[in-house]
């Protein structure tokens, strides 16, 4: 059965408000927060709330549909066969808990493996980044325009400074190499908002040593519609069922960087 994309998108969008008001709500009460593989990646009964709040919309909606989720509702994915929402309900977990700002709800739709719809939700700023694929990527219904190319000298790179004192990081000293030999880098703590950023021309690039898929597969889909590039460290196609290193840029920018810095380490 074919699916009219602008409408899933509609339908999509709405609930993505619905959520944020969820979200808002929540905030007025104390919040419950656990860590999940480490100290620093936590979770709260909000992110499972939002996330079982999209996966019963849905399943009543798109019962054909599958779903992959950040916070344990998820279905055993093989293959991306079919169509396949990707959804990460808060990201951003811990500048929401410490900040309430800086995070944002994602959500991707793909079919057959190729990305048709993506939306990415900064809650306390209303800003709804979205795109359906081959009709061009928004910013609150903005159209943005394709990206504009810089040399890498005076281009500003979103990047966590964590990665670049851990001493088992194997990409340390590459990354270091490209922190010294850009203009200057940011770290807003919330992947997605950070690809959306490049997509929207206020990054030129981002790079993470470990995302999953519901990091980054909503800004994917906005990336291609900008003409952007986005890869693994070794500039390999992204694998949406597994965790990746990820590098995203302007394309110069992006060959750049894979060729010159963290690909050579590979």
């Amino acid at each position: 059965m074919s699916v009219d994309w602008l409408e899933l998108e509609k339908i999509a969008r709405a609930w993505t408000y619905e959520a944020a008001g969820l979200i808002k709500k929540s905030l007025a009460n104390p919040i419950h927060i656990e860590a999940k593989s480490n100290p620093d990646d936590l979770v709260t009964e909000v992110d499972r709330a939002i996330e079982s709040f999209f996966y019963h919309k849905i399943d009543q909606t798109y019962p054909e549909h599958h779903f992959l989720g950040e916070e344990g509702i998820a279905e055993e994915l093989n293959s991306l066969d079919g169509t396949v929402w990707i959804v990460d309900p808060i990201d951003g977990t811990m500048n929401f808990v410490h900040q309430k700002y800086n995070f944002a709800i994602s959500v991707a739709v793909y079919h057959d493996g190729v990305g048709m719809v993506g939306l990415i939700y900064d809650v306390m700023n209303d800003e709804l980044f979205h795109a359906v694929r081959d009709h061009g990527a928004y910013v609150n219904n903005e159209e943005l325009v394709p990206v504009k190319e810089r040399p890498l000298h005076e281009s500003i790179i979103g990047l966590n400074a964590k990665w670049l004192v851990q001493e088992k990081n194997p990409f340390r000293n590459p990354l270091k190499a490209l922190v010294r030999d850009v203009r200057s880098i940011r770290s807003y703590g919330s992947a997605a908002l950070e690809i959306a950023y490049v997509a929207a021309d206020r990054l030129d690039g981002y790079i993470s040593v470990n995302l999953s898929p519901w990091d980054y597969a909503a800004g994917i889909v906005l990336l291609e519609e900008v003409g952007c590039k986005a890869s693994t460290f070794r500039g390999e196609h992204l694998n949406y069922l597994q965790k990746s290193t990820v590098i995203v840029g302007k394309p110069r920018l992006h060959k750049e960087m894979v060729s010159s810095y963290v690909g050579e380490e590979l």
